[in-house]
C-alpha cells in the first residue's frame, strides 16, 4: 500500500510503498476514502523538517534535554546512534480521516465490513490507503454525511474540546484569534452554542469567510475597530472568553486577549502560540487561562486509546469518542458547515507536490482533502497466513547442523523500534555472513524504515509467512516485553534458531509455555539479550580477578532514574514492573560473576516508590545485593558493582572503567566516550552458533534460572519472605 511520509532529518517527502497493515484485535482496518490535511499542525511539522539541525534543536529545546541526558547515561555514540536514528526516519503524517471498515478484529462488534467510519489519531488515522484503527479512535458515520465532510472529524473534536474548555454560555461574547481551520470550526462551534463572536486575522479572506460562517464581526488585529465591536457587543466590559487558536512566535495573541477579556474571563489555549504572559494584565483582571489537550479525555491514555477502556459517561461525559461522535452529528444535522472551508481537493498520488505547494505558499488553503481511488490497487490486501511447520521432538539438547561454508545466516527481526535499531541492527548489518532476510512489525511504516536503513530484503506486517520461511535460521524478537513469551514460543515451534531481548517471560505461566515449546519441539536454540556479561571491560575484570575458594559478596547498584510521561514501560498491568522487564540483565550479570545460578531471592521495597532492594543466595554461601533505584540523582553513573571474595576486590564503574585490588592492583584505561555493554560481543556468539550448530553462548538453564529470579521478586514482595527457587534442571 502507499502512505505519506517525511524524512525530520532530510525534510524530505514521499508516497512510500509500505507493508499493509494488520487486523489486530480490538480494532478495524479502514480502507481511507478522504483524509484531512492539518494545514496548521502539519506544515508545523513540515516546515521544521526543513530545518538545519541547529534551528531543529532551537525549536524543541526539551528534545535537546532530553539528548544531554543520554550523554551522560549512556555514551556520545549510543546517544548518536540513537539521535540520528530517530532523526534519519521516515514518520507518518495525518491524523483526520474517513473510510470505509475493510476488516473486523476480535472484540469488536459495533461496526461492520462495509461501514463508513471517521478515525483519528496521529499513529492510526495516517495520509496511508489503509490504516489498523483501534474503538475508541474511530465511529461510524451518521447516514446521509458524505466522506469527505467526515474526514474532517479530529480537527472538528479538537476545536469541540477547546469550546468545552471554555464553558461557553448563551448570551456570551467570545474572541477567537486566529482563523485558521481550527479558528473558523470554533466560530462555528460557538455560534451554535448562542455565543456571539469576534474573529482576529490578519488574512481578510479569513476574516471575512468566518464572518460568512456566522462570527458577528471580524477583523485585523491591529485594528481599531476589533476594540470597538467588542466594546459595543460586551456594553464596555471585555468578552467572555478568548480562544487561542494561533501559531508562530508572537506574543500578540495573549496579549490582545488580556487587553480585550472581561474580569475574571477565561482564556483557552487550542494552538501552539508563544504564552509569555503579560502577569500584571493577567493578574489584575485574574483571567481564567487553560489548556485544551486535543481531541478530549482519553488522548494519550494508552489504556482508553489502544485497550480501548471507555470512561464511564457519568464520570467523563465527553471523551475524544464521543466528541468525534457529536461532531460529526453536528455536520449530518447542518448545524457545522465545513464546506466552504475545503480549498483544495487532490489526489493522494499527488500528495508531495501538494505538500510543496503549501510549504512555498503557492497553494493558500484553510483546509485541504486527499481523495483515494475507489479500488485498491492490486497486492495492497494482507499477506495470507503461512502454515508453521511441524518439528518433530527430539531427545536432549537440541544441535542445528552446521552450515555450508560461505552459506549466510539469515536473520528475521520481529520488532524494529529504538532498542533493535540503535543497539541491534547496526552491528549485524555489518557483520560479514549475515543477511537481514525479513523484517515484520505491527505498524507499516517502522518495517519500511528499518528495510531502507539496514538493507532487509523484506518488509512485512504478517508474522506467519516469516515463520513460516524455511529459509530463515533466526528470529529476534524485540517487541514489548508482553509478547515476549508467545513470539520466542511460535518462533521455537517453527524450528528457528530465537534471539529474544529480554524479559523472557512475564509471568511463571508464560515461562512454562516457552520450556513447553522446548519440549514440544526439542529445540532449545534460545539466547536472551543478557548482554553485560559479554562486555569486554567486564570480561577483563574478571580475567584479572581470577578464581575464588571462598564465598563472594557483590553490591550492584543500578541508578534507573525516572521514566518520562507516556513511557510505555509504565504501563504496568500489561508490561510488567519496570524490574521485571530489566532486571535479569543484573540477576544474569551476577550469577556470570559468581558463576552460579541463584537459590533463593529476597525483595524489599520502600513504600511509595519504585526503588528495590533485592538480595540473591548462591549454592556456596555467596550473595548479591541489587540496589534498584529510581530517585537517585540524574548525573550519577547508572550501574556501578564491586564483587569481593578472597581479600580481593572488582570494581566496575558503568562500563567505562574497571579495576582489580589484591596482591597488585589493574585500573583499566577509561573509556570516556563508549559504554560498551556487550551487544556486539553477545551478537557475535549468537549468530557463530547459529553458523556452526554449536551449543548457545548462555545455557538455557541459566536463562530460565534468571528469569524465574526475576519473577520470584514480585512475589517476595507481596510475602515479605525469602523464595527458595527450585535448581534448573
Amino acid at each position: 500500500m502507499k502512505q505519506v511520509v517525511q524524512n525530520y532529518k532530510s525534510g524530505e517527502l514521499a508516497v512510500l510503498d509500505v507493508p499493509a497493515p494488520g487486523c489486530k484485535p480490538g480494532g478495524v482496518l479502514v480502507r481511507t476514502a478522504y483524509s484531512l490535511i492539518s494545514t496548521g499542525t502539519e506544515l508545523m511539522k513540515v516546515s521544521e523538517a526543513g530545518m538545519s539541525m541547529l534551528g531543529k534543536a532551537r525549536s524543541r529545546p526539551d528534545q535537546v534535554a532530553k539528548v544531554m541526558q543520554s550523554v551522560a547515561t549512556n555514551g556520545v555514540p549510543a546517544t548518536y546512534r540513537k539521535v540520528m536514528g530517530k532523526l534519519d526516519s521516515y514518520t507518518p503524517l495525518g491524523y483526520s480521516l474517513a473510510g470505509v471498515v475493510e476488516e473486523v478484529g476480535p472484540g469488536i462488534d459495533d461496526v461492520k465490513v462495509g461501514d463508513l467510519v471517521a478515525c483519528a489519531g496521529n499513529e492510526h488515522a495516517l495520509h496511508a490507503e489503509l490504516n489498523w484503527v483501534p474503538k475508541n479512535l474511530y465511529t461510524p458515520v451518521p447516514d446521509g454525511l458524505a466522506p469527505r465532510h467526515a474526514a474532517f472529524g479530529t480537527v472538528g473534536s479538537i476545536a469541540m474540546q477547546g469550546v468545552r474548555q471554555g464553558e461557553p454560555q448563551l448570551g456570551e461574547v467570545a474572541l477567537v484569534i486566529g482563523l485558521g481551520l481550527i479558528g473558523q470550526l470554533v466560530v462555528q462551534l460557538l455560534t451554535a452554542s448562542g455565543v456571539r463572536v469576534v474573529g482576529v486575522d490578519p488574512d481578510p479572506t479569513r476574516c471575512e469567510l468566518a464572518a460568512h460562517l456566522g462570527a458577528a464581526t471580524c477583523g485585523d488585529p491591529e485594528s481599531a475597530a476589533v476594540e470597538a465591536a467588542v466594546a459595543e457587543l460586551t456594553d464596555g466590559h471585555g468578552v467572555d472568553q478568548v480562544y487561542l487558536a494561533a501559531g508562530g512566535d508572537s506574543n500578540q495573541p495573549v496579549e490582545l486577549a488580556a487587553r480585550l477579556c472581561r474580569d475574571r474571563g477565561r482564556v483557552v489555549d487550542i494552538g501552539k502560540c508563544r504564552l509569555d504572559l503579560p502577569w500584571n494584565a493577567y493578574y489584575e483582571k485574574e483571567l481564567d487561562v487553560r489548556f485544551s489537550r486535543s481531541y478530549g479525555p482519553g488522548r494519550y491514555d494508552p489504556s482508553y486509546e489502544l485497550e480501548g477502556r471507555d470512561y464511564p459517561i457519568g464520570y467523563v461525559r465527553w471523551t475524544e469518542r464521543r466528541n468525534l461522535a457529536c461532531f460529526l452529528d453536528l455536520l449530518a444535522r447542518g448545524k457545522v458547515d465545513v464546506e466552504p472551508l475545503v480549498s483544495h481537493v487532490a489526489d493522494f498520488d499527488d500528495a508531495v507536490d501538494t505538500y510543496q505547494r503549501l510549504k512555498d505558499g503557492e497553494l493558500k488553503a484553510v483546509a485541504v482533502l486527499f481523495r483515494y481511488p475507489e479500488h485498491a490497487a492490486e497486492g495492497t490486501a494482507k499477506a495470507p497466513a503461512v502454515a508453521v511447520p511441524e518439528v518433530r521432538r527430539r531427545g536432549g539438547a537440541a544441535s542445528a547442523p552446521a552450515r555450508t561454508a560461505g552459506t549466510p545466516v539469515r536473520l528475521a527481526f520481529v520488532g524494529a523500534g529504538n532498542y533493535a535499531t540503535s543497539m541491534l541492527l547496526p552491528h549485524l548489518a555489518q557483520r560479514d555472513g549475515v543477511e537481514l532476510s525479513t523484517v515484520v512489525t505491527t505498524t507499516a511504516l517502522s518495517a519500511a524504515n528499518a528495510q531502507r536503513k539496514f538493507g532487509f530484503a523484506e518488509a512485512t506486517t504478517d508474522l506467519d509467512a516469516v515463520l513460516g520461511d524455511k529459509s530463515v535460521d533466526a528470529v529476534f524478537v524485540v517487541t514489548r516485553h508482553s509478547s515476549h513469551a508467545e513470539l520466542t514460543r511460535k518462533a521455537l515451534l517453527a524450528g528457528k534458531s530465537v534471539f529474544v531481548e529480554k524479559p523472557l517471560a512475564l509471568t511463571e505461566e508464560d515461562l512454562a509455555g516457552v520450556l513447553a515449546a522446548v519440549e514440544e519441539s526439542g529445540n532449545d536454540r534460545l539466547q536472551v539479550g543478557f548482554n553485560r556479561r559479554f562486555a569486554p571491560l567486564l570480561q577483563e575484570a574478571r580475567k584479572r580477578f581470577g578464581a575464588r575458594t571462598g564465598p563472594a559478596s557483590l553490591r550492584y547498584l543500578v541508578n534507573a532514574g525516572q521514566l518520562q510521561h507516556g513511557s510505555w514501560y509504565l504501563q504496568q498491568d500489561a508490561e510488567g514492573s519496570r524490574f521485571a522487564g530489566e532486571g535479569g540483565h543484573f540477576i544474569d550479570t551476577a550469577s556470570w560473576l559468581l558463576g552460579a545460578d541463584p537459590v533463593s531471592v529476597y525483595a524489599a521495597a520502600p513504600s511509595g516508590n519504585e526503588d528495590l532492594q533485592v538480595v540473591l543466595g548462591y549454592p556456596d554461601g555467596s550473595t548479591a545485593t541489587i540496589s534498584y533505584v529510581t530517585t537517585g540523582a540524574p548525573g550519577f553513573p547508572k550501574e556501578t558493582l564491586d564483587l569481593v571474595a578472597d581479600g580481593k576486590v572488582l570494581r566496575l564503574d558503568d562500563f567505562v572503567r574497571a579495576s582489580v585490588y589484591g596482591r597488585k592492583r589493574w585500573v583499566s584505561s577509561r573509556l570516556p566516550k563508549a559504554r560498551d555493554k556487550g551487544q556486539n560481543a553477545e551478537l557475535a556468539a549468537f549468530i557463530k552458533a547459529v553458523r556452526t550448530g554449536g551449543p548457545m553462548p548462555v545455557p538455557l538453564e541459566s536463562l530460565v534460572a534468571t528469569t524465574s529470579a526475576t519473577l520470584a521478586v514480585q512475589a517476595g514482595l507481596a510475602g515479605g519472605a525469602p523464595v527458595t527457587l527450585a535448581r534448573a534442571r
